[in-house]
């Protein structure tokens, strides 16, 4: 997302603490700021991308954090899948003057290198008709409405997303297990109701047998975890998000919870004694 910043001609001061991710930056045009904290001192639109909360928290609060140093007039955005109560209570803290969207994205590795990404914006309209042009370089705007709707929409678009990505290892067992070749059901799947962006997305990634590390079981179950938050106002049993929610669990205790999301089909195959590789020209979504 950096890079794309860089190429759309945006002066663009970065930092990560992954000296070898700002190198890059750096090397594509970027310039290297020393800390968050300086990053955010010398924007006028500060964006954060971050794995959890706990990481915004860290990196926004406080004397030290972030948010105190942004200039007045200035645009935060935060990118990451974040908890609403820690958006308000930020917001809530900001200096006069500052501005907030949550914008929260999705497409993969693949989709942020592409400028394919669909990005969910929450926050008022003049805020939002500022945000809209620099994130109209990652992909899709979606104005979703007030702050914290973005995260809402995200978090529901990764609800649909688990309940899938839990059901795919489950639908190509039962196939397997009852006499039907992979690629006749994976042709079969594609060619009817059964078919869907996360198949087609997400499949490949069990067949080549990698499970698409770029995304983990840890950053799933985090997910997970702000989705029954945003449950509990439901007042309704919602037995499919549950029940997700315990096979990416599973998963996790048998593989580690850093092993790749796909890992839950994969401890079905294990469990089954069942195989799902199936040759093909299958590119890492992280390379396309």
């Amino acid at each position: 997302m950096c890079q794309r910043l860089v190429k759309a001609g945006y002066p663009v001061t970065a930092f990560d603490l992954n000296a070898a991710a700002l190198e890059r930056v750096a090397a594509a045009g970027a310039v290297a700021a020393s800390s968050a904290a300086d990053c955010a001192a010398r924007a006028d639109v500060f964006l954060t991308s971050l794995p959890r909360p706990d990481h915004v928290e860290a990196v926004m609060a406080g004397d030290s954090g972030a948010l105190k140093s942004l200039k007045p007039g200035s645009l935060w955005i935060d990118l990451t899948t974040n908890r609403n109560e820690l958006v308000f209570r930020l917001a809530a803290e900001a200096p006069e003057g500052v501005k907030i969207v949550d914008s929260p994205v999705t497409g993969a590795v693949d989709g942020a290198r592409n400028g394919k990404l669909t990005l969910f914006a929450g926050g008022d309209q003049a805020s939002f008709e500022r945000a809209a042009p620099v994130l109209g370089h990652l992909g899709m705007v979606i104005h979703c409405g007030a702050l914290g709707t973005g995260n809402v929409v995200k978090l529901v678009t990764n609800q649909l997303w688990f309940i899938a990505a839990a059901a795919i290892g489950e639908g190509f067992a039962t196939g397997l297990a009852n006499g039907v070749e992979l690629g006749t059901l994976w042709h079969a799947i594609q060619n009817s109701v059964g078919d869907s962006f996360v198949v087609r997305h997400d499949a490949p990634s069990i067949f080549a047998g990698h499970y698409d590390p770029s995304f983990s079981l840890d950053l799933c179950l985090k997910d997970l975890r702000l989705i029954q938050e945003l449950n509990r106002n439901v007042r309704a049993a919602l037995p499919m998000t549950t029940a997700a929610e315990g096979a990416f669990a599973l998963a996790a205790s048998r593989y580690g919870a850093q092993a790749a999301e796909l890992h839950v089909a994969r401890r079905i195959e294990d469990d089954a004694g069942l195989s799902m590789r199936f040759e093909g020209d299958w590119v890492p979504p992280w390379e396309q």
